[in-house]
């Protein structure tokens, strides 16, 4: 047995968590930040025999298609936004999705 742990932007979740459902996988959803944009996340926890590893990870693939994004970070000081300042609106790559797969040892639904 696998345990997939999928951290796909918030945005996506619906999708990922519909597509896997359907196709009968159970998941343990946890509300994340990530760290660079500091928006919201969801951690998706899978635990799939061996031979099923490869079909969850290509349903995260297709529901979590990567796209650019136009942001636009403000300097901060002390927390505090500086109004002053001209910012550059910057290109990102949003979308995707950080996935481990690791062994499980024992595993039982009670």
């Amino acid at each position: 047995m696998k345990l997939i742990y999928a951290i796909v932007r918030y945005d996506n979740e619906d999708e990922v968590v519909s597509a896997l459902t359907k196709q009968h996988f159970s998941i343990t959803k946890l509300n994340t930040t990530g760290g660079f944009l500091r928006k919201g996340n969801t951690t998706l926890m899978i635990v799939t025999e061996d031979e099923h590893v490869q079909e969850c990870i290509d349903i995260i693939k297709k529901e979590c298609g990567k796209r650019q994004k136009i942001t636009i970070n403000m300097p901060y000081i002390s927390g505090a936004a500086m109004m002053n300042y001209a910012t550059m609106p910057t290109t990102v790559e949003v979308g995707g999705a950080t996935i481990f797969v690791t062994n499980v040892e024992h595993f039982e639904k009670i």
